[in-house]
């Protein structure tokens, strides 16, 4: 089916961390989406140049707005406007959803294990969202990388589905810097972190694992080394300028 470009207006710019900002779109014509989605993003210049990059849709389809999570890329065009420049009100185009294979619903049951490093907790957070939007109780694991403490994206959030939902488990990895009084995970998510915190392969859970190339493929490697199959494996990976798709 082809997809048109959408013209977005800004409604909310949020802080997460200090390199990454959620936008909350208002898309007039938005078809809706499934968790897991992501969709095209297209800047004009006054000069005419464009530039175009894929983001991954956090918010879940219930929400009234369109939300997209971005971290600042180095020298990343895209990135460097929509995280230090765009404004409440700024208009930009966009076209989706895009993607069928990397995708969750409340009717697919559980149990349901999220793996995500940095910023790939964005489409991860498009199923908890529409998981708590619909009050559903699939048992659900979350285990998320990040580089410190400071750069845990939707911190607060996610803490407070866990206290209210004792199906959901998170647990943080943190690789670089760990508070004195830290009680989650020290360094990478190894092995022995899934083995030990994550559910067996006879309980048969739906596995998704988003984050950067090398992250998704020592994860997806650490699990079918144990036992996982790996078609119940879906993975998306991240690039270094934006999310081309899977």
């Amino acid at each position: 089916m082809r997809l048109d470009w959408q013209v977005a207006e800004v409604c909310e710019v949020v802080s997460e961390t200090p390199r990454v900002k959620s936008l909350l779109l208002h898309v007039p014509s938005w078809g809706g989406h499934r968790p897991g989605q992501h969709m095209d993003i297209r800047l004009t210049a006054e000069d005419g140049y464009q530039a175009q990059r894929s983001y991954s849709i956090a918010s879940a389809p219930e929400d009234h707005l369109l939300s997209i999570t971005v971290e600042l890329v180095g020298s990343g065009e895209v990135s460097s406007y929509l995280v230090q420049d765009i404004q409440v009100g700024d208009r930009f185009e966009l076209r989706g959803p895009i993607g069928g294979y990397f995708v969750w619903t409340a009717a697919m049951g559980g149990p349901l294990c999220l793996i995500a490093g940095g910023s790939g907790i964005a489409p991860l957070m498009a199923m908890l969202r529409h998981r708590q939007r619909l009050n559903a109780h699939a048992s659900t694991l979350l285990i998320y990388s990040s580089r410190t403490s400071e750069d845990v994206i939707f911190r607060n959030e996610l803490e407070a589905m866990a206290l209210r939902d004792s199906d959901l488990r998170i647990i943080h990895a943190l690789t670089r810097q760990q508070p004195r009084n830290w009680v989650g995970h020290r360094g990478r998510i190894d092995k022995t972190l899934l083995a030990e915190a994550g559910f067996s392969p006879t309980q048969s859970p739906q596995i998704f694992v988003c984050g950067s190339a090398p992250f998704v493929e020592d994860v997806s490697r650490f699990l079918v080394e144990l036992g996982h199959q790996p078609k119940t494996i879906k993975t998306e990976r991240f690039g270094p300028s934006g999310r081309p798709p899977s």
